[in-house]
């Protein structure tokens, strides 16, 4: 781990009063490896099973709606406890959410392992995805809490920023790897020695004093279970969207009981003691602006890798392996734009990175969006898509430490939950709408040229990508709106 994200001098947080004890450099830097890898194994797993779905439908025998639940159930999981998760870490402390997150998510990866039919393994990465939502958030309140000089916060928050970036494209590369040469099920067992090592790391380095102001008694109970029914219900509407059509009974359905659930939710903060989500925190022009932000890059993000590696594979005709291959540039190029960030940030603040970097990312994905059926990866696909990652990789840090300025210590894990809730929204929104217009552009060129797959295909990828292009540029207008500077706490 790079030593210049520690202090230089004082507590673990970066305070000048207190003396550097010899271990404290060391055990800082404990704290933040521990924080980034146990961020890179929850967003390994949102996309490093989409590799190996051919090899697990074949072997557990499974239809085309259990394939897809096998991804579906983690994404439902995951965002629809990230916000409670998030708070469990100010209301229990950050080391004890930290555990328990991961101590779930590498039981229920050794279970999918395991598990001898599809239903057991849907189970277990809903599991997983629940684990992960406790575990995510607390990974960036241990960062927001043990870093508390700005200086070295910035330096910390680039790396957890990067490693979260990149796990995405890894997860493809890991998964192709692992699916090719050990099989299947080494995608969930891969998670159990990480874990382990990890559990055993946090309990010596992870300071047990990091939050936990109160403990479950002050939990919102009513805003705990109407937030967590809504952003469920949401997500598992936008997911039904991707095979039932938007008019669909099980899409408004879902849809409508969300909006409901979380109105009620809004009801019940304004009136409760302590709130779940203090209102007031809300009406923070710069949280709010930023987690806006942030729901648009998911959207292009997430779209980007699964329109990609369609198009590598169904059009292209690489394998799983190759395809995944083929995303390394962008996890190395979203890295260095990530420490370009990190270096940066401090002389010309979080707004110019977050305009340019998105802004770049939208010229990127307009140039992807231009894919055809007798193209190839060195000339279509590689420059704009390090083009686009690289911009990404500009924009992320500075936005995830916009979207948690200025909180409290005990706001923390509240900001992170948001954060992380905000992204994966993003993406499962993203996903759901460019996937149905790509699904739709291609059908309506098949009507007309049906010996044509290919090139409908093709079509098909390009408009989805021509609209995560507007993702990006959208995410570019909102940082427009966000202060030129931003405050720490």
């Amino acid at each position: 781990m790079d030593t210049d994200a520690l202090p230089r001098s004082g507590t673990a947080g970066g305070g000048p009063s207190a003396p550097v004890a010899p271990s404290a450099p060391r055990s800082t830097a404990a704290v933040l490896a521990l924080a980034c890898a146990a961020q890179f194994m929850v967003i390994l797993d949102v996309s490093i099973v989409n590799v190996a779905l051919p090899s697990i439908r074949a072997e557990l025998h499974l239809s085309s709606a259990g394939q897809q639940w096998i991804v579906n159930a983690y994404t439902l999981g995951f965002a629809g406890l990230l916000l409670l998760g998030g708070r469990l870490a100010d209301l229990v402390g950050t080391k004890r959410a930290f555990l328990t997150g991961l101590a779930a998510f590498t039981a229920a990866s050794f279970a999918g392992g395991l598990a001898s039919g599809g239903a057991l393994l849907i189970a277990a990465r809903a599991v997983q995805g629940v684990g992960g939502a406790v575990l995510a958030p607390a990974t960036l309140t241990l960062i927001m809490t043990t870093f508390t000089e700005p200086a070295a916060r910035t330096r910390a928050m680039g790396a957890w920023s990067a490693v979260m970036a990149a796990g995405g494209a890894a997860g493809a590369v890991v998964g192709g790897l692992l699916t090719q040469y050990a099989g299947w099920r080494w995608v969930l067992f891969v998670n159990v020695p990480l874990g382990a090592v990890l559990l055993a790391a946090a309990l010596v380095y992870v300071p047990p004093a990091t939050g936990g102001g109160g403990g479950l008694r002050r939990l919102d109970l009513p805003g705990a279970v109407t937030v967590t029914a809504g952003l469920t219900a949401l997500v598992y509407g936008i997911i039904a969207g991707e095979t039932h059509g938007w008019d669909a009974p099980a899409v408004w359905g879902p849809v409508a009981a969300a909006v409901v659930l979380l109105g009620a939710f809004l009801a019940v903060e304004a009136r409760v003691a302590h709130p779940l989500v203090p209102l007031a925190v809300l009406r923070r022009r710069t949280l709010a602006t930023a987690n806006l932000v942030v729901i648009a890059i998911g959207a292009a993000m997430f779209s980007m890798w699964f329109l990609l590696s369609l198009y590598l594979q169904q059009v292209l005709g690489y394998t799983a392996l190759q395809a995944g291959l083929c995303f390394l540039p962008g996890a190395l190029s979203i890295i260095a734009a990530s420490r370009l960030a990190t270096r940066f940030v401090g002389r010309v603040g979080a707004r110019p990175l977050l305009i340019g970097g998105m802004s770049l990312s939208a010229v990127g994905f307009a140039w992807l969006s231009q894919v055809s059926a007798g193209g190839s990866y060195a000339t279509d696909v590689a420059a704009p898509f390090v083009l686009a990652t690289f911009g990404t990789g500009l924009a992320a840090m500075p936005t995830t430490m916009t979207a948690t300025s200025g909180a409290a210590r005990e706001e923390a894990g509240l900001a992170s939950g948001l954060v992380n809730t905000s992204r994966q929204v993003g993406g499962a929104l993203g996903l759901a709408v460019l996937g149905t217009v790509a699904s739709r552009t291609t059908a309506a060129r098949l009507a007309g040229h049906a010996h044509d797959v290919p090139a409908a295909l093709a079509a098909g990828y390009g408009r989805g990508l021509l609209l995560a292009a507007v993702c990006a540029a959208c995410a570019a207008l909102g940082g427009l709106a966000l202060p030129r500077r931003t405050t720490e706490p």
